[in-house]
């Protein structure tokens, strides 16, 4: 987790210190330069699906953002379909399952498999950054970590699923995803309204990582950072982390462009246009106190 996550912040400084050099690009479904733009006026609807976007408060205040798509693009979204709910990971939001042509987006592929179709956003990312009392710029507003998530996110959100199919749900998951879905199943917590769970980059331990790179990433409390500016939300696209990442890409002999080649080895589908294309919509804000949790996990 810890080295994905820094792998992720690299790219995010490699392509903004240095720029792309690649050409511009032109608007692609599912980019969208304006905060402001729904998910599903900009990713779903545009492709022929129907889709609702729908407001989840939590026990603690906070406004989550998902999006319904009820059938495939062909219709039939009137009738019972089973849900199933997707959650994203740390740093990014709903819009990165929507990012390839949509016959390679799973919510589309799942929803013309017959699938009734729910995308969570978690508290902090730009759809999901509203409270009923707090506002984003007074810290109290991004007093939390993944706990919180554990204990109000994931709950509030099966439960208006339920609410609106009777049906338990299948629920898909990474990353981030998958640890608060471990930590809640485990507790015995939402149990009752799940049918099934996918787990995509499973994480519950760190300690038998064995790259040079992984171990010192997972060592490294990149929160802690942040911390010393006084900052409560953790921007990675913020000056402050911007500085300190820009000197490590900068080191001689560190490629931030390739670093994920030494982890994961050649990527097929990673290229420098799918790079761009992510990095027109991610990452997403958090806590720094859930960076901090998650970089110590």
């Amino acid at each position: 987790m810890a080295l994905r996550v820094l792998a992720t912040m690299i790219m995010v400084i490699a392509h903004q210190a240095h720029g792309s050099g690649r050409g511009s690009m032109g608007l692609a479904s599912g980019i969208t330069d304006s905060p402001l733009a729904g998910i599903c006026s900009t990713s779903v609807s545009i492709h022929g699906y129907k889709c609702h976007e729908i407001d989840v408060e939590t026990q603690d205040g906070f406004i989550l953002s998902m999006q319904r798509i009820p059938g495939g693009r062909d219709g039939g979204g009137d009738t019972e379909r089973p849900p199933v709910l997707i959650q994203h990971g740390v740093l990014v939001d709903g819009m990165t399952w929507l990012l390839n042509p949509p016959e390679q987006n799973l919510p589309l592929i799942l929803a013309d498999r017959g699938f009734d179709v729910w995308i969570a956003n978690t508290r902090g990312t730009r759809y999901s950054c509203r409270h009923t009392s707090l506002q984003p710029n007074e810290p109290g507003f991004w007093n939390w970590s993944w706990d919180e998530m554990v204990v109000f996110d994931l709950p509030a959100i099966f439960d208006y699923v339920y609410s609106q199919t009777g049906q338990k749900a299948h629920y898909v998951g990474h990353s981030l995803g998958t640890l608060i879905a471990l930590a809640s199943f485990s507790e015995g917590l939402l149990v009752d309204k799940l049918k099934s769970a996918v787990l995509l980059s499973p994480i519950a331990y760190l300690s038998h990582m064995n790259t040079a790179l992984g171990v010192a990433a997972a060592k490294v409390f990149a929160g802690e950072i942040t911390t010393l500016f006084g900052l409560a939300e953790f921007n990675p696209k913020g000056e402050p982390v911007a500085k300190f990442l820009k000197a490590l890409c900068d080191y001689p002999g560190v490629d931030c462009y390739d670093l994920l080649t030494s982890i994961t080895g050649q990527n097929c589908c990673l290229n420098a246009s799918t790079v761009d294309l992510f990095l027109k919509n991610e990452p997403q804000s958090t806590s720094t106190k859930n960076m901090l949790f998650v970089m110590a996990f």
